[in-house]
């Protein structure tokens, strides 16, 4: 599929979803020519939402992180990350109770509010499970891979409750040729030693989407055929986009590189309408 300019494409469209890591920013800092990308945006008046599946920090904690990289445009209310659907969902479902989790303090901080307690696996007691009313999988630090993922492995082995995924994304980039799995991906190999099926939020869920799309029409009329998505990664932004109906742009600054790309959208058969080598051009 041959390369298109971003900027020949967004203009068309009367708004635009943008995932976060791969395409606005990656292991470096900001990705080059984001600030001119952005400016562009706001010029033609395009309203744009940061999608992510980033469920480490807040709506208010990622808008800084972009003004801290030094990336200025960008609102708080603009970020739609997964973390927020989770917490809706334990509002919504759970309620009460404690809420065991893997991930890090701040995460849980973010995610489990509103009367639930906080437990990590660590202080998890596997034979004093009656309080606990949902587990969390949000991140992929803040507790010992080896101890912690053995807990929690015996803990669900134990007890049926909710289990919910804030981030689905199996793997992250490093640096240019390497990644780190991400909590996502963690969640599925417990998946499949349990044989159960989780809960999860984000990209390519169809729930992410809807939000977003929602919330753009609480400021005007939008039809699926005015918003364009576009992301690094195929199985989650390009597949959600295709998914929700909406045109879909592939840039090649993240997960998916110019080197296999063609062969990356033949072997999935997710196929976006346009490929970019990323949003400065």
């Amino acid at each position: 599929m041959d390369s298109v300019s971003f900027l020949s494409v967004v203009k068309d469209y009367k708004a635009v979803f943008i995932d976060s890591y791969g395409v606005l920013k990656n292991h470096k800092g900001l990705i080059e020519g984001v600030q001119n990308s952005i400016d562009f945006i706001r010029k033609e008046e395009i309203a744009l939402r940061v999608l992510t599946n980033d469920a480490s920090r807040s709506q208010e904690q990622q808008a800084r992180e972009f003004e801290k990289l030094g990336l200025r445009g960008i609102q708080e209310e603009e970020i739609i990350t997964s973390g927020m659907l989770a917490r809706q969902f334990l509002e919504l479902k759970v309620k009460t109770g404690k809420v065991a989790y893997l991930g890090t303090k701040n995460s849980a901080d973010y995610i489990i509010q509103n009367g639930m307690k906080q437990l990590p696996v660590s202080d998890v007691d596997l034979e004093e499970l009656d309080e606990i009313t949902a587990f969390a999988f949000l991140d992929d630090e803040g507790f010992d891979w080896r101890n912690d993922i053995n807990k929690a492995v015996n803990f669900l082995r134990r007890k049926n409750l909710p289990v919910i995924v804030a981030n689905s994304d199996k793997y992250y980039p490093t640096s240019k040729n390497d990644v780190a799995i991400a909590i996502g991906g963690l969640s599925r190999l417990i998946e499949s030693i349990l044989n159960q099926k989780f809960i999860r939020f984000g990209k390519p869920d169809s729930q992410m989407f809807m939000y977003a799309f929602e919330d753009l029409n609480r400021f005007g009329h939008y039809e699926k055929s005015d918003v364009l998505m576009v992301g690094d990664t195929l199985h989650t932004d390009i597949l959600g986009g295709n998914k929700f109906g909406l045109k879909t742009l592939l840039v090649l600054s993240g997960n998916t590189r110019p080197n296999n790309v063609n062969l990356k959208i033949s072997s999935t058969g997710i196929i976006p309408d346009f490929v970019s080598d990323s949003i400065l051009y």
